[in-house]
């Protein structure tokens, strides 16, 4: 008995992908997750879009270091710019900043901007000099003894202010007066401190005398590595020791009267070296590789450090701190951190085994930038987006300093420029600003297998998208890890939003992968494969 034959059951099927991940680097990214990419945004998730052009806004022939408070304002060379224009001279070389009041701060340099006034200046005053008489003189309008230095023909105010603890050196007769104190009050060429702070001559020690040869009286500033501001104080750090100055006054940080506006130092025992600090959730925070110190407390009699021996800031990459959707970011030598007071949590699970190095970053308030370089020495940058847990890659970029103003993200680069991160986010442009132009974009997804072990094979591609004047799209076709793309049909570049069939000769592969290659703005809603499913045996050259 003949039986009717069956009907082959194993047709053309559809495939659709709607919604459009972040970067995953890993062998294991599952169908359609965007193994690589260049110059894409998480903007418009769950669509796949390019970026929008950046803004040149400035060209620097020195680059020192970018910064914003109130004002843009960098380091070209040895000048000192705010708001574009010449403000001070400093040294040449890579600066950090900090502000604290209308303080703009300029290290490793010492010096200061005030932005109220527009005086520029150094942190530290030093007066150096051949001659100085030690004497008894008034304190308050009373008569004080041992308290006083004096100095015909200068000006004290010129070089130091009442409260300011300076450093005396060079006694030769009284050694004992090098020391450290504070003033009291300043009087034309007389400088006040307490009673009985220096050692005078004569059997009661009372006697005026005069100290001869290479004397000099001086306010300094600790050498410190890093430093941030938090609650009115600067804070800073060395290798091992962490610094804050008064309350509210950036020249002092050696100041002892036992009062609460005191500054402070504390050294720490951990090994290793400090690797960078910040500001965060009202502590400062200080980072080594291995451990983070946060210092609670709100004077110095109460201050205290805790320290916690966990994943800190790579060395190198200090500048990689920066806050995003209310989380502290950071390159560690584990990868890329998310700090949230607790226990710092790893982030960078979509790099795959890809280390990475000299890390410097930015925040717009919800996204996280940072351009680092991998172990083949390549730099990009990167971007995570906060809000949907996306890692995006935009380009080569090599970031030296990033600052937000305006509404607008800004960084300086290793050629000099200032860029805005959007021109669509600038308040206003600034006066010379260009936009970089068409950008040029692509996406390479994943291994497709469409969850069939067998072999398959692809009939024709749909895409839905969108572009805008003047761009264009051209998709690409990898079966079995060949070598080399094949441009699938030809480039659309018409500006309607629809749907476009891209017919494809078909061929069988155990997994296949598109690429995306664009230039201006574009904006893909879905594709669509049309795939048959294939056997185990029949297949391209190289079947077992």
């Amino acid at each position: 008995m003949r039986l009717p034959n069956l009907v082959y059951a194993g047709g053309v099927g559809r495939g659709g992908q709607a919604q459009f991940g972040g970067y995953n680097h890993n062998l294991g990214a599952g169908d359609g997750e965007l193994w690589d990419m260049q110059n894409l945004t998480s903007d418009y998730f769950p669509l796949l879009a390019s970026r929008a052009p950046r803004l040149r806004c400035h060209r620097l022939e020195q680059p020192g270091g970018l910064y914003c408070w109130e004002k843009l304002c960098w380091v070209d060379g040895t000048g000192f710019y705010f708001d574009g224009k010449l403000r001070g001279q400093v040294s040449q070389g890579e600066k950090s900043f900090t502000a604290l009041g209308a303080y703009v701060v300029i290290m490793p340099d010492k010096a200061w901007y005030n932005v109220d006034t527009g005086e520029f200046g150094s942190m530290e005053s030093v007066w150096s000099g051949d001659r100085l008489t030690f004497s008894n003189g008034l304190l308050f309008e009373e008569e004080a003894e041992c308290n006083t230095i004096q100095c015909p023909g200068i000006n004290w105010s010129d070089f130091f202010r009442a409260g300011d603890a300076v450093t005396i050196e060079g006694c030769n007769i009284h050694p004992e007066n090098n020391k450290t104190s504070i003033i009291r009050e300043i009087n034309g060429d007389k400088l006040s401190f307490y009673e009985y702070v220096f050692v005078l001559d004569g059997e009661e020690g009372t006697t005026p005398y005069t100290e001869t040869g290479n004397l000099s009286v001086k306010r300094t500033v600790p050498d410190m590595r890093y430093i941030c501001e938090n609650e009115n104080r600067l804070w800073g750090c060395d290798e091992r020791t962490i610094y804050a100055c008064k309350p509210g006054d950036i020249f002092n940080w050696n100041v002892y009267d036992g009062l609460d506006t005191d500054s402070f130092y504390v050294d720490t025992g951990s090994a290793g070296v400090f690797t960078g600090c910040c500001a965060y959730l009202g502590y400062p925070i200080f980072f080594k590789e291995e451990h983070i110190y946060k210092v609670y407390g709100s004077l110095p009699s109460n201050f205290e450090v805790m320290g916690s021996a966990t994943l800190g800031v790579m060395a190198g990459s200090h500048k990689s701190l920066a806050i995003a959707g209310e989380a502290l970011f950071y390159l560690s030598r584990a990868g890329i951190i998310a700090y949230q007071g607790g226990v710092p949590q790893p982030i960078g699970a979509a790099f795959g085994k890809s280390r990475f190095r000299a890390g410097v970053a930015g925040s717009d308030g919800l996204k996280y930038y940072v351009s680092m370089e991998d172990e083949l020495g390549d730099r990009r940058l990167y971007v995570y987006d906060t809000q949907r847990g996306l890692w995006h890659v935009e380009d080569h970029t090599e970031a030296k300093s990033f600052a937000f103003y305006d509404g607008a993200l800004y960084w300086l680069d290793a050629a000099g420029d200032i860029w805005a991160a959007d021109q669509t986010a600038v308040g206003h442009w600034p006066e010379g600003a260009q936009s970089e132009g068409p950008v040029t974009w692509w996406a390479e997804f994943s291994d497709f297998t469409d969850n069939d072990p067998n072999k398959k094979g692809l009939g024709k591609l749909q895409l839905r998208l969108e572009l805008e004047a003047g761009a264009s799209v051209s998709v690409y076709l990898k079966m079995d890890s060949d070598h080399e793309w094949r441009l699938v049909d030809q480039p659309i570049d018409q500006q309607a939003k629809r749907s476009y069939i891209l017919p494809i000769v078909p061929e069988r592969a155990d997994h296949y992968r598109l690429k995306l290659e664009g230039v201006g703005e574009c904006r893909v809603y879905s594709i669509t494969r049309g795939q048959y499913s294939g056997s185990d045996l029949r297949s391209r050259p190289g079947r077992n």
